[in-house]
């Protein structure tokens, strides 16, 4: 057997609290502990940085349904697909329905997208 560390206070101060646990607290105490370690950031460098959006770019001739398939492989780390599907469909329905040019539809389209990516990165920095 190796040689063993001197324990800390707190260290003994703990060891002596799970000594006298019944075994099912000491299966919680250790699924806590072993929870509380995942969720320490070690290097704050090491933290994944925030993926960019893969831009390509806007074809000549592009459909509004072309767009936002476009834009959705642009800005795929978004998760409120939600509020983009509501707001990308009333666009479409303006171009559709009510005759709105195409390049301004697309061009708003880049717009929303472009907002929901920077609310997206607001989010994840705070």
């Amino acid at each position: 057997m190796g040689k063993r560390k001197s324990l800390t206070a707190a260290e003994k101060k703990l060891l002596a609290q799970f000594e006298c646990l019944p075994e099912t607290q000491r299966e919680t105490l250790l699924s806590f502990a072993e929870f509380l370690a995942t969720q320490i950031l070690k290097d704050p460098a090491e933290a994944a940085p925030s993926p960019e959006p893969r831009y390509t770019p806007r074809p000549e001739q592009e459909s509004v349904v072309a767009a936002i398939k476009r834009l959705n492989a642009t800005y795929f780390m978004l998760e409120d697909r939600a509020g983009l599907l509501n707001e990308s469909s009333v666009l479409m329905s303006q171009h559709i329905l009510q005759g709105r040019d195409i390049r301004e539809v697309i061009d708003e389209l880049e717009t929303v997208f472009a907002r929901f990516y920077g609310e997206w990165q607001a989010e994840m920095q705070s």
